[in-house]
């Protein structure tokens, strides 16, 4: 009895090794190519000069309430669980960014881009909205959605407001430096803090949509605030279609424009994506084999208004997961380009020079494209 349980050990300790031993060289095979050597994309793709340093915590908002969801009886206030990012070892004015996250998702699934900024200096802060993220009482859902511009006003006010014990960055943050990023419904959040004209937040100067909906806003929608402002979005991306939401962006915009990355897809924007479920293939097509979404009417559609606010409802309403996906980019190659594309454009508005910020304007608009062949960037042509 002993012998076969020692051989029945021996077997599965070899049967572990060959596991590890195939995932190693599966994450070797497929790591994402780098940008070309000694262009400045891979000058910028370091690490900055500081080191990262995380806190966490949990403001409630007394001021507005959590609707009921599914078996959730609702709440008076809006708890709103925060992780900031700050440089350790800064001094002087720092730029502030909030990072919004996707349905189902958490504060975290942005973590490499906010360490990255931290890196060079940036503060930024990440909420858990109290419905719609994956661990949210009564299911996620997006009808709280209209609710999350007032979640992220109120994170920068906590924010400006640490001092003493309660701040633990060095840096001073500076209130004329504000920035928004989110991915998926996170940066339809972005985008409607940014913009929307009864929920915007006027202290927001930059803002990046990452695979975030757009297709319900209007060109009148994007009038209210001169703010800088990128979309970035993926051909391939099967959860909020390219076709039909981002494309169309140039022409709605008078200002700013749109980064399109040829066989990007919306997952792949996704932190998780970049590990070992890269193995699987096309992040999307792996994401709409494990999840249901509707197939009914547009769930965005008269959600934060009508045209008087500058909100059109589509002529076409295209499903998620509903078409023939194509071949995808590797998600940590199109993190890559994300995490460049952000940075740039935030210091193409917060960098302390004039040559420094036309400097990042002219690496979004032209040097990007030219380190990926993978990219176009279309301006605005409204």
């Amino acid at each position: 009895m002993l012998k076969v349980l020692k051989w029945i050990g021996i077997i599965i300790l070899i049967v572990l090794v060959a596991v590890i031993a195939a995932v190693s060289i599966g994450l070797f095979v497929t790591r994402p190519s780098p940008p070309p050597k000694n262009s400045e994309s891979a000058a910028r793709i370091a690490d900055g000069p500081y080191d990262v340093e995380t806190s966490e915590y949990i403001w409630v908002d007394t001021t507005r309430s959590t609707p009921p969801n599914g078996e959730f009886e609702g709440a008076p206030d809006r708890t709103l669980p925060t992780r900031i990012w700050y440089p350790q070892g800064a001094d002087g004015p720092a730029p502030l960014v909030i990072y919004s996250h996707g349905f189902r998702s958490d504060n975290v699934g942005g973590a490499y881009i906010a360490e990255f900024l931290a890196s060079y200096g940036y503060v930024v802060a990440a909420p858990r909205f109290p419905l719609s993220n994956g661990m949210a009482p009564g299911g996620a859902t997006i009808s709280d959605v209209p609710s999350q511009p007032g979640d992220v006003s109120f994170v920068i006010d906590q924010m400006l407001a640490l001092s003493g014990d309660d701040k633990p960055f060095s840096v001073t943050l500076d209130a004329d430096r504000i920035g928004a990023i989110g991915l998926s419904l996170g940066g339809l959040t972005t985008t409607l803090t940014t913009f929307h004209p009864e929920w915007r937040d006027a202290r927001i100067k930059a803002a990046v949509s990452m695979a975030g909906p757009a297709d319900v806003f209007g060109p009148d929608f994007f009038t209210t605030t001169d703010a800088a402002y990128l979309v970035i979005s993926g051909t391939e991306d099967a959860i909020v279609p390219h076709r039909t939401n981002a494309a169309p962006m140039p022409d709605k915009l008078s200002s700013g424009g749109l980064l399109e990355i040829e066989g990007g897809t919306h997952a792949g924007f996704a932190d998780l994506m970049s590990g070992i479920p890269r193995l699987f293939g096309n992040p999307d097509a792996l994401v709409c084999s494990i999840t249901e979404f509707g197939t009914g009417g547009h769930p965005f559609d008269g959600m934060f208004g009508g045209p008087e606010l500058g909100l059109i409802s589509p002529d076409e309403f295209v499903p998620a997961c509903s078409f023939e996906l194509g071949e995808a980019i590797s998600a940590g190659r199109q993190q890559m380009i994300a995490k460049l594309a952000i940075h740039a454009l935030l210091e193409s508005v917060f960098a302390d020079t004039a040559e420094t910020r036309s400097e990042n304007e002219d690496f979004v608009i032209e040097t990007l494209e030219n380190d990926f062949p993978e990219l176009t960037y279309l301006p605005a042509t409204r």
